[in-house]
């Protein structure tokens, strides 16, 4: 009977097939030769070779409030974008290159063309880092995730020689120096923040102090600092990496430095972009340390020998204690 079939229900098994056609070739793109078998089957197989002692690195993520924004928009083409950069900085902290990334989308009602935007999205950060998308699940839930709504998720697997592990924990130091990567805006985090502070703002509004619309910027994508770090390797010894999500130089730093040491960040050493500036006129300025990157979207730690190799500004220090404190 029409009134029990599954699409009845809310869950069309034809529009799922269709989005799988749609997103196909943007996905083959993004095949390595070490991919054995990738969409389509029960599991995904990956040939891991090229290492003689292979660490593998993962990390899970997903891209938050980010897509209310993107939602309300009606722009889903940068959202994939985000999850793959974000998942791919997370493992480059260990000194891990990507393999493959999978992700989970779970909605109310699955619309091929959106579907399509978003895994594009995604193809296309993989594709740039070398990282197969290898597999991944599309969810139609009518009645967990309201109509027009959906949420985001990505895995991802990399791999890093042992004896080119980044470990801070071991190699970081008092003395040592903190270089800043810039961030691309905003990133993934702080979102509810940022759409409580711009809350009644039309999305299209052209915003002076932006020299853009609010959705230009509020939907900028996550840099991914892949090359960048593979550059400076190339030079000096990197000690530490922390990328800066949320939680900001506040909660993110601690996390890679060795116990007893603590880092001291200066204020006015490195150039704030305009979001930032915009958000501390009604956010307290400790808390925008404490919620978003304020321009920074990776620390580097290096020695004081070789912080002046790296053209990078040095925004502060590796100090004895605990705790990160903005001066």
């Amino acid at each position: 009977m029409a009134g029990n079939s599954y699409a009845a229900a809310g869950v069309d098994i034809d529009q799922a097939n269709q989005s799988v056609a749609l997103i196909k070739q943007a996905v083959a793109r993004t095949m390595t030769p070490a991919v054995i078998s990738g969409v389509g089957g029960f599991g995904a197989m990956y040939q891991l070779a090229g290492y003689r002692e292979p660490v593998l690195v993962s990390s899970t993520d997903g891209v938050g409030t980010k897509l209310r924004v993107a939602i309300d928009a009606g722009r889903l083409d940068t959202v994939g974008i985000d999850l793959v950069n974000h998942c791919v900085n997370d493992i480059l902290t260990c000194g891990a290159r990507p393999l493959f990334f999978l992700d989970y989308i779970g909605l109310g009602r699955l619309v091929p063309d959106d579907v399509a935007q978003v895994v594009s999205g995604m193809a296309s950060a993989c594709e740039g880092t070398g990282c197969a998308l290898i597999g991944g699940e599309t969810a139609e839930m009518p009645g967990t995730y309201k109509e027009g709504d959906f949420d985001l998720v990505g895995f991802i697997v990399g791999a890093v020689e042992r004896s080119q592990v980044i470990d801070g924990k071991r190699d970081i130091r008092p003395g040592d120096v903190l270089l800043a990567l810039p961030s691309s805006g905003l990133h993934t985090n702080g979102y509810s923040l940022v759409r409580r502070v711009f809350d009644g703002v039309p999305l299209d509004r052209f915003m002076p102090e932006l020299g853009r619309t609010l959705a230009d910027e509020l939907l900028t994508p996550h840099r991914c600092y892949l090359d960048d770090v593979a550059a400076l390797r190339q030079k000096v010894q990197v000690r530490g990496l922390a990328h800066i999500t949320g939680g900001g130089f506040i909660d993110n730093l601690p996390r890679v430095l060795p116990e007893g040491c603590g880092a001291l960040i200066r204020a006015g050493s490195w150039e704030v972009p305009p979001i930032f500036e915009l958000l501390s006129k009604t956010v307290p300025l400790e808390e925008c340390y404490r919620v978003f990157n304020m321009g920074v979207g990776m620390v580097v730690v290096v020695s004081p020998e070789d912080a002046g190799q790296l053209g990078l500004p040095a925004i502060g220090e590796v100090v004895s204690g605990r705790g990160v404190r903005v001066e």
